[in-house]
């Protein structure tokens, strides 16, 4: 059996990771939500819950990865074969099937990003209509061509391996996300009236901390900003070496993930009050109102292409994620080498994203049933195999080896009974509000 790869350094992993979990969440929703749910003081329970619950969810997935030295198929398979239960490679195949459909409607925004770039760099951007261009692009056939694209982009950084692939673009394209995230934040802030942005962000409104909304939207920000979903970071954590400090590496990203938030929230925001616009989320952020910014920017033309190279950069690390989840299902589980997985996979996903691509609507009802229900019900999963099913006591010494960390029976508790139990609600939230993440 071929020996397992493994990340060279913890700065590899975390770059991978921060990767992962640095999407367009982060761009399009979180600047939205603290500054619609009262500024700095929405950062007190988004913080407080990525803090506790947001790492706490790393934790679990990482060490269930290293310790099964597989992703959640092979890991789940094997406690399933021990207990002498029956259906773990259905219920194992659950989590990479739940990431697939993450990819498979990922991808179509990534296409849109990858359009809208070509357009910027050819000066394009400038002629179009934003307010009606998007509308003409996507949900038609228009836009798969891009989204193929966009598949063949992340199949050829998989086909690469875990090393020379994954952590070697890592290492590139997120200090390099970060730079631009800076240097964007300086040109929005420099524009006449943007500090109205600045007092929308941050100025406290602690009313809102008295507000169940406020506590719902922290709590689907912080769960779903660091990438819990029971497959993605359960396999990054099969590539890591036992000596690595799992709690700490899973702080580390939260907090990076949390920082870069906050700096696309200095990006997009005083730039929108600036040209008063009206402040949306969702893809009309990104591709109505930003190309609109551009128009009226003095040297939009330079910082467009920029800026969609950052969305490019944050979207494509993530797709690596949800791509290498799928395929080391496959190649954990059969003999098809990695390259060919990974381009069966995207063949047949690119596929299955034809629907979507052609119509709004289905994008929309695939988009909320994979997030509302799918992953948080996956994360809950590989909990009850890993602490319920398994050895809890393995699993809590599992995360604190590679810090020498003794976790008393009290964390047992918060993992098997707090944690559960929140992750439960988040579905039920999720579906209550239509979405929460």
């Amino acid at each position: 059996m071929k020996k397992r790869e493994t990340f060279t350094s913890g700065l590899g992993f975390v770059m991978a990771c921060i990767g992962s979990a640095i999407g367009l969440g982060n761009i399009w929703m979180f600047p939205y939500r603290l500054g619609a749910y009262g500024g700095a003081a929405f950062l007190i329970p988004y913080l407080f819950f990525v803090l506790v619950l947001g790492t706490t969810g790393l934790m679990i997935e990482f060490s269930f990865g290293r310790h099964f030295q597989g992703g959640s198929m092979s890991g789940i398979r094997k406690v399933f074969k021990e207990r002498k239960m029956r259906g773990g490679s259905i219920v194992g195949a659950l989590p990479a099937i739940g990431l697939a459909g993450i990819f498979v409607f990922y991808n179509i925004v990534i296409g849109w990003i990858l359009k809208y770039l070509v357009m910027s760099v050819s000066g394009e951007l400038g002629k179009i209509n934003a307010d009606t261009y998007f509308d003409g692009f996507a949900g038609t056939a228009s836009s798969i061509p891009w989204d193929i694209l966009s598949i063949m982009l992340t199949i050829l950084i998989i086909s690469f391996g875990v090393t020379k692939g994954i952590e070697r673009i890592s290492k590139i394209i997120m200090p390099a996300l970060f730079v631009i995230f800076l240097l964007l934040a300086v040109r929005s802030l420099t524009l006449p009236g943007a500090m109205d942005g600045v007092r929308f962000l941050m100025k406290p409104d602690w009313s809102q901390l008295g507000k169940v909304d406020t506590w719902v939207m922290a709590l689907g920000q912080a769960f779903f900003t660091v990438s819990l979903n029971g497959c993605g970071m359960v396999v990054y954590g099969s590539y890591l070496k036992k000596e690595y400090n799992i709690p700490k590496l899973s702080l580390t990203t939260a907090i990076l993930d949390t920082m870069a938030a906050i700096l696309a929230s200095f990006v997009i925001m005083p730039a929108v009050f600036a040209f008063q616009l009206d402040v949306k989320t969702g893809p009309p952020l990104l591709f109505i109102t930003m190309p609109s910014i551009f128009e009226k920017m003095p040297g939009g033309s330079i910082v467009a292409p920029i800026f969609f190279i950052s969305l490019l950069f944050a979207s494509v690390s993530s797709s690596i994620n949800m791509l290498e989840g799928v395929t080391e299902a496959v190649i954990s589980n059969t003999k098809i080498t990695r390259k060919k997985a990974a381009i069966l996979i995207g063949v047949i996903l690119g596929l299955v994203s034809v629907p979507l691509n052609l119509s709004m609507a289905a994008f929309d009802s695939f988009t909320n049933f994979i997030t509302i229900l799918v992953s948080p019900l996956m994360v809950i999963l590989v909990l009850i195999v890993f602490f319920y099913l398994y050895d809890q006591k393995k699993a809590i010494q599992e995360i604190g080896e590679g810090g020498n960390i003794k976790f008393g029976k009290w964390y047992e508790y918060f993992v098997k009974y707090v944690f559960l139990i929140i992750t439960a609600l988040v579905v039920i939230l999720g579906v209550v509000y239509g979405g929460i993440g």
